[in-house]
Parts: C-alpha cells; structure tokens; sequence
C-alpha cells in the first residue's frame, strides 16, 4: 500500500478581478518558513495577474526546536546526495496538492505556475519538470537543480523556467543557479537566468518586477522576456 501523503494547507488569495480564477500560482516556501512567508508576493502581482488565484501551502514537516518553521525535507548541509534524497521523498506531498487544487478549482494542469525560494525552489523544480503535463512556468528563487543527472530520463514536458539568485548569497551559492540553468539549457528547456548584484538570500524588487512579467507572458502564451 502506497504512504498516505499529507493534506497541506496555508494562506490563499483569490484573484483580483473577482471572477473565477484562470490559472493557479502556487508559492512552495523555503526550508525554517511556511506559507506566510511568500504569499504577500500576490499583492506585488495582482494588477499583472489579475485573474490568478495565489495559494502557499505549508510544508507537512515541522523544523525540529522550531514548530512554526517547516520544512519540504530535513537537510543539514548542502550535499548534493541529500538533496537528491530529500527532493524525492518530499515531491509526493506537494505533487498530491497541486492535483488536488487543479480538480478543486476547474482548471488544467498547463495553468499551474509553481513559484519556489531556496527548498521551495529545489522541490519545484523536482515536481514540475516531472508532472505528467508541464505547467504552463516555473519561477525559482536562490535555488539549485536536485537530482540533474537523472533529468534527461524522467522530464516529460519542457515549461519555461527563470532561475534568479543574488550573486551575494550566503546561504546557498549563487552558483547552484548557475549550474542549473546550463543543465536545464542542455536538456532542451527554455531557461531564463538573471543575476542579483549585491543581493543576498532574497528576493529583490527587480526580480520580484521579472519574474511577475514572465509569468503573465508565460499565461499568455507568448514567449516569456529574455
């Protein structure tokens, strides 16, 4: 019998215009946050993204000592084999969510964005260039590629990604994003890679302004902005 996932849960916002939404971005939080941390980003959108419904579920596991932080999966380190490990084993919970709001909502699994920072962008990546139909864009945040030498063999479809990542970060190296968009670039995605002078572990307003551009174009079918 196949483990029963977790139900996750966390803040939504609902689109701007009033109307039934017409495409799902989806927040996946980095590791020690939850999903308060990257649903005040919708505000930041909502005029670009009107009809989008925002939603940032919590990770299902809490960080030991730290039961308000949670986590996609434990890691101490930032070893290749581990993250390798922890982005198979945490991609069920969050692949069984984005289903679940898919069906919930009315809408086709190609109007899916998933948006993640740091962990969120490294189980993003693991889940949405799996998922049986792409979603329509992925958007990550100081983050890095889990599992690259298994890619070619288990990516079905090829969304648009952009990777941004502060050239200053000292929580996870600016060239875990670096390396990850020449892996991506390689197995024939379309991957949009920007560089955050000075900026550290964070989201800066000018990739805040990039990334809300790329995913309406994305939405829209047009090409996302280079």
């Amino acid at each position: 019998m196949p483990p029963t996932l977790p139900t996750l849960t966390g803040p939504q916002v609902m689109p701007a215009s009033g109307a039934p939404p017409t495409a799902l971005v989806v927040f996946v939080h980095g590791y020690g946050a939850n999903g308060d941390d990257l649903i005040g980003l919708a505000q930041s959108w909502a005029g670009l993204l009107p009809d989008v419904l925002f939603i940032s579920p919590n990770a299902p596991e809490a960080v030991p000592g730290y039961p308000q932080g949670r986590q996609w999966f434990p890691i101490s380190r930032l070893d290749p084999h581990l993250l390798d490990q922890g982005a198979r084993e945490g991609a069920g919970a969050l692949e069984g969510f984005l289903s679940a709001e898919l069906d919930r909502w009315g809408l086709t699994p190609d109007r899916l964005v998933l948006v993640g920072f740091s962990q969120g962008t490294m189980l993003s990546l693991q889940v949405g260039l799996r998922r049986a139909v792409a979603p329509a864009a992925i958007v990550g945040f100081s983050g890095a590629l889990p599992n690259s030498a298994t890619l070619a063999a288990e990516a079905v479809g090829r969304p648009p990604v952009l990777l941004i990542h502060g050239d200053r970060d000292d929580v996870v190296p600016f060239q875990a994003s670096e390396a990850a968009a020449r892996v991506l670039e390689a197995a024939g995605y379309p991957v949009f890679f920007a560089r955050a002078q000075g900026l550290g572990h964070g989201i800066s307003p000018e990739g805040l302004t990039y990334a809300g551009q790329f995913i309406r174009q994305a939405l829209d079918g047009a090409q996302p902005p280079a």
